[in-house]
């Protein structure tokens, strides 16, 4: 599972709004990423490149997984693990009481 990140929404669509923006001003796509992630103070080119690649995924320009449908499978996954853990709960206590029922009372 990916970690959050550490750099605010606002800055990662200020610097993908930058890539393409600057785009025409370098050779490759990656010596404008470069650029921007240097003059903005990105750890790694590669970061900006993860968020641009996203990006075009949302806008439909590029195939994969939308940001909305990753954040909906991930909400599905825990909310079927979740009901696991429930399910897990009312096996147990139906064999409980069903152990219960099948053990001889003494009357006394």
């Amino acid at each position: 599972m990916a970690r959050p990140s550490t750099y605010p929404l606002e800055l990662r669509k200020r610097a993908v709004r930058m890539v393409a923006e600057v785009r025409p001003d370098y050779d490759t796509e990656w010596s404008a990423m470069k650029a921007v992630a240097a003059k903005l103070g990105i750890g790694t080119t590669e970061t900006l490149r993860k968020w641009v690649r996203q990006d075009q995924i949302d806008s439909g320009d590029r195939p994969g997984v939308t940001s909305e449908e990753s954040a909906e499978l991930k909400r599905l996954k825990k909310e079927n693990a979740e009901l696991r853990r429930a399910n897990d709960i009312l096996k147990a206590a139906a064999s409980f009481f069903a152990a219960e029922l099948d053990r001889p009372h003494t009357h006394s």
